[in-house]
């Protein structure tokens, strides 16, 4: 096990504390993959042989180092790859490293799900089960050359070899992007899918709003459910192109919604976290001639006018149509 995937549970108002905890990671190596929004994975195959531990003993000074200097409790999953580790990381709880042991990794996946897999959507999960490989310890028993006729040549090899634990993923270095958030809290542990798009509707219009006031545009959005039992459901989607479009942000936070299938959750709160930003004026825009659209990118520089003369509480956030 050389690979770390850690999830601090930061509060809402602290996702800014990332970047210091990313630096306690780095105090043990610096290969560090930043996973905003409370992520990151670490590969700690040089750590181990400098501190003479292996990569769970390791963990556990993390999480001790993160409560002590920063007031922030984590929950690890350590494996032998990237996708492994992420993967022990949905089984382990604050406290609790959960580990998946060299050579063990077939093992670890046999009993899961197939959509369990990271890069299986649903529509492939859907067509494995149609033919009764619905657990990953089926999907790697199965003849590569029955995936291939199911899912194709280049996809059934990658299946194949995930399904059996190979994960030649790699942890690759990098620093926490340029974002910005909205979030959404709610007075009571929300049930309505409506009052749910009310949220997703106000964050994504006050997220246009400040993209445009610095001249900026998002190439991904990310989209957070946090609930009642304090777990959460991440989400990201890149964008057709580049956009400060409220409507455009609004119509991406619906779908990544709708698509969680949420059946009576209770919901303390959304956020959505723009990423990836440039300068807008170094972005093309698609022409487009839907009437609609032009009439809500004009009524969105109106209001962009409203706000900048008269304070940002002149229009409302959810107040503009979608």
């Amino acid at each position: 096990m050389t690979i770390l995937c850690v999830r601090f549970q930061l509060p809402p108002t602290r996702e800014a504390a990332l970047p210091e905890l990313l630096g306690l990671l780095e105090e043990f190596t610096p290969v560090v993959e930043a996973l905003p929004p409370d992520r990151a994975l670490a590969d700690l195959r040089g750590a181990e042989r400098y501190f003479k531990r292996d990569a769970v003993e390791l963990a556990s000074v993390i999480r001790v180092r993160a409560l002590a200097l920063h007031g922030v409790d984590c929950a690890i999953g350590a494996g032998p790859g990237p996708m492994l580790a992420r993967m022990a990381l949905k089984d382990a709880r604050p406290g609790v490293t959960c580990a998946v042991p060299e050579g063990a990794a077939a093992d670890f996946l046999a009993g899961r799900p197939v959509a369990a897999l990271p890069g299986v959507g649903a529509a492939t999960a859907r067509v494995l089960c149609e033919y009764g490989l619905d657990t990953l310890g089926r999907v790697a028993a199965a003849p590569l050359s029955t995936l291939q006729r199911l899912v194709g040549a280049k996809a059934a090899r990658e299946l194949h070899e995930k399904a059996n634990g190979v994960d030649r993923g790699r942890v690759v270095p990098n620093g926490v992007s340029r974002s910005l958030a909205s979030e959404r809290p709610f007075t009571r542990d929300e049930l309505d899918p409506d009052q749910h798009r009310r949220a997703l509707l106000s964050a994504a219009e006050e997220l246009g709003s400040r993209l445009r006031a610095l001249d900026k545009v998002c190439r991904t959005l990310t989209l957070t459910v946090r609930y009642a039992d304090r777990t959460a459901t991440t989400r990201s989607r890149t964008l057709g192109e580049p956009t400060a479009h409220s409507a455009a942000l609004t119509r991406a936070a619906y779908g990544m919604y709708e698509a969680l299938g949420l059946q009576r959750a209770r919901v303390r709160s959304v956020s959505l976290r723009a990423e990836g930003l440039d300068p807008a004026e170094q972005a093309s825009h698609q022409l487009t001639f839907d009437p609609t659209d032009e009439k809500l990118r004009r009524i969105e520089e109106a209001a962009d006018r409203a706000r900048a003369r008269f304070g940002p509480l002149a229009v409302l956030p959810g107040t503009l149509a979608a």
